[in-house]
């Protein structure tokens, strides 16, 4: 076990030493969620006057999407890291790992482990924003959203593992990841209510797995709100975004080790 264990945080290790040697990457990664948080997110409020929630109580657009924002920072870097499979097979390094006297799953969990990490550190991030948007946060309910992130991007982290492992370009992984990503994000509710939408788009939003995930986050910065706002603003209960979150990394975590694995 000790060599699993030392391989794990090997893999890890280098995952995140990358990323902070990598400075146009963190602006990058912390750029693009910015972008919706600030612009989209206040055009689309001043055009709309955003003032849903039934009771009168003002909650504006930024502020409903700001969740969704989180999922998004961890959803991007998430499934991408998963580019560095086709780059370290490109190198060579890949194949120098996968011959090692260690299980190769270790080495999925490492490398799903250092793409988690890195995708916390952006949402840890955009965490220090809550207050430019008039969003409290109890340092109980940061630690709380850490855990939900966290877990989170680990499933699709190994999402993008699953699918990288397959593929011989990163043209190709790029490709397939952006028709993946973008209805990912945009059915999981993060810019829009479920309420008053066609049958048939209500439909895609329960079968998107981050939909779970954005309503989790939603409910622990709002636990706090009306009743009323909270029926407005989330669909579940917690214990059941959190179950199919759960379940659903530890799906992925056994398909992306067993698609790493069963690389040449």
């Amino acid at each position: 076990m000790q060599p699993a264990l030392r391989a794990i945080y090997t893999i890890w290790y280098r995952e995140f030493i990358r990323f902070i040697r990598e400075r146009s990457r963190i602006v990058g990664m912390i750029g693009q969620p910015l972008l919706y948080l600030l612009i989209v997110g206040q055009g689309i409020s001043a055009a709309m006057g955003f003032r849903s929630v039934p009771t009168g109580v003002p909650v504006n657009y930024v502020q409903f999407m700001y969740p969704g924002i989180l999922a998004m920072s961890v959803l991007f870097t998430s499934v991408f890291s998963g580019i560095s499979i086709i780059w370290d097979r490109e190198f060579g390094f890949l194949k120098e790992v996968l011959v090692a006297p260690v299980p190769r799953w270790a080495t999925a969990l490492g490398k799903a482990l250092g793409g988690s990490t890195v995708a916390l550190i952006q949402a840890a991030i955009m965490l220090l924003l809550a207050p430019l948007i008039k969003v409290p946060l109890s340092l109980a309910v940061i630690l709380q959203l850490l855990g939900m992130l966290f877990l989170i991007s680990l499933g699709l982290t190994f999402l993008g593992i699953a699918i990288a492992s397959r593929m011989q370009t990163m043209e190709g992984f790029q490709m397939f990841m952006n028709f993946l990503v973008m209805p990912l994000f945009f059915l999981s509710g993060a810019m829009f209510p479920m309420t008053n939408l066609p049958a048939w788009m209500r439909v895609l939003m329960q079968l998107d797995p981050l939909t779970y995930g954005v309503d989790a986050l939603r409910r622990l910065i709002y636990a706090g709100a009306d009743p009323q706002v909270l029926k407005f603003l989330v669909h579940y209960s917690f214990g059941f975004d959190l179950a199919v979150v759960a379940g659903l990394t530890l799906v992925l975590g056994v398909l992306g080790s067993w698609s790493f694995s069963r690389q040449e």
